[in-house]
């Protein structure tokens, strides 16, 4: 596909809801008892996934447009599954998953796509199984498909390895059915969603700094949600109105929860002109408004990057463009997203002109660098995608991408909303 070029991207723009609370949505739904009504439902693939899921499991969920129902009817309601689940190509569904199913009393079986089936589950299946799930991976392996045999749970107290959301909540879901109280000691703070959404349900958590404590056997009550946008769909137009001339993009009610909002602390630091307005507080969402902005390079690493895994390759994008070297660290998770997202951010936009060095755990971006066209691949990886297509914004010789199928996984309207930034500017 040949992507777009632009001189300057002008208008105002609603991303596509938000896909952690999407998914986190139909799973509290689920095991709560009552109706859960979600407005504004991601419709994307990955959360798709999560609805089929738990609609083999037994539970009743409608969907009209993204305005999605789920009747629940507790943890107990749910049902052993009469074929193996298929979570796609979303790790949050499955990983998530697994500590809903790690207290039903049936088996279940549960795999994904190709590229799901090779990211590693150990890290999920080692705390569920201290906890007294039966748990193992294909041939005794840390990868799906993921064979679990749920039952009555103990809690545990578990000091985090690494620094995973996905990880805590498959925890934290797995504990809501536990006698007694789970400790969780985060290594840094991780997104939040699911902590919010326990009390968001009627449940209680205590949070202090990196201690979470949880005690079980808790009843959950369906809701009414509204989901804000993502930010990490956010990310790439917040960077793209900053690297391209003459830009002047407002996002509407993009999701600020501050356990999210890495990318924006990072960009502000490097020069970036980005401004809140309409703040909604009970959703946490506001306007982004964003200006093109000469760039400085920074260090980005610590406690900061589990607030931006996700948008750690638009902000090497953004990097490109910036003056002097940029250097990310302590991000060793990004090898094991849908792709080594280390190693094909930097040999992706290479390709394309950029100066990147691979670490251990990163990045090192040598800037500012002029991009030029080329043949590029997202790798299957819809966040690569994305990052292709700004980055072909600013150059001057057409850019091919192979694969732009993938950005459907969390975002199927992207080219249009960006072309109609472009239209805007006539």
């Amino acid at each position: 596909m040949k992507l777009l070029q632009a001189d300057r991207l002008i208008g105002e723009l609603m991303v596509p809801p938000d896909k952690s609370i999407s998914h986190r949505s139909i799973m509290f739904g689920a095991i709560s008892q009552g109706t859960t009504t979600v407005h504004n439902f991601l419709t994307a693939e990955d959360c798709l996934s999560t609805i089929d899921v738990f609609k083999a499991l037994g539970v009743d969920i409608q969907r009209k447009g993204n305005v999605v129902t789920v009747i629940g009817s507790g943890i107990d309601g749910l049902e052993q599954p009469q074929q193996e689940l298929n979570a796609g190509n979303s790790g949050t569904t499955l990983r998530l998953s697994l500590g809903i199913l790690a207290a039903c009393g049936f088996t279940s079986k549960i795999a994904g796509d190709h590229s799901l089936n090779k990211r590693p589950m150990e890290r999920v299946m080692s705390p569920l199984r201290q906890m007294g799930a039966n748990i193992n991976g294909e041939n005794q392996t840390g990868l799906p498909p993921i064979t679990i045999t749920g039952g009555k749970l103990k809690p545990i107290e578990y000091i985090m390895p690494v620094a995973s959301a996905q990880v805590k909540s498959a925890i934290l879901f797995a504990a809501l059915q536990t006698d007694g109280e789970t400790t969780i000691i985060e290594k840094e703070k991780s997104r939040n969603h699911t902590e919010e959404m326990i009390e968001q349900f009627g449940g209680t958590i205590k949070v202090q700094d990196k201690k979470i404590k949880i005690t079980g056997k808790q009843k959950l009550i369906g809701q009414e949600i509204t989901v804000p946008g993502d930010i990490s769909s956010a990310a790439f137009f917040i960077v793209a109105g900053l690297i391209l001339n003459n830009s002047q993009i407002t996002l509407k009610q993009v999701g600020i929860n501050p356990t999210r909002t890495g990318i924006i602390d990072v960009l502000k630091q490097m020069g970036g002109a980005i401004t809140f307005s309409q703040v909604d507080k009970k959703n946490q969402a506001a306007d982004l408004k964003v200006s093109s902005s000469k760039l400085k390079a920074v260090q980005v690493k610590g406690e900061i990057i589990p607030r931006l895994i996700d948008e750690l390759p638009i902000i090497a994008l953004a990097a490109t463009q910036a003056e002097g070297t940029t250097v990310i660290s302590d991000a060793a998770e990004l090898k094991v997203k849908e792709t080594n997202r280390i190693d094909v951010t930097a040999s992706e936009l290479n390709k394309l002109g950029a100066n990147i060095e691979t670490t251990e755990d990163g990045l090192i971006v040598h800037g500012p660098t002029k991009l030029h066209g080329g043949k590029v691949s997202s790798h299957g990886d819809h966040r690569i995608g994305m990052m292709l297509q700004i980055a072909a914004l600013l150059t001057e010789e057409v850019v091919e991408l192979e694969n732009p199928e993938a950005i459907n996984i969390s975002y199927p309207t992207f080219f249009d909303d960006l072309a109609e930034l472009k239209e805007e500017e006539q």
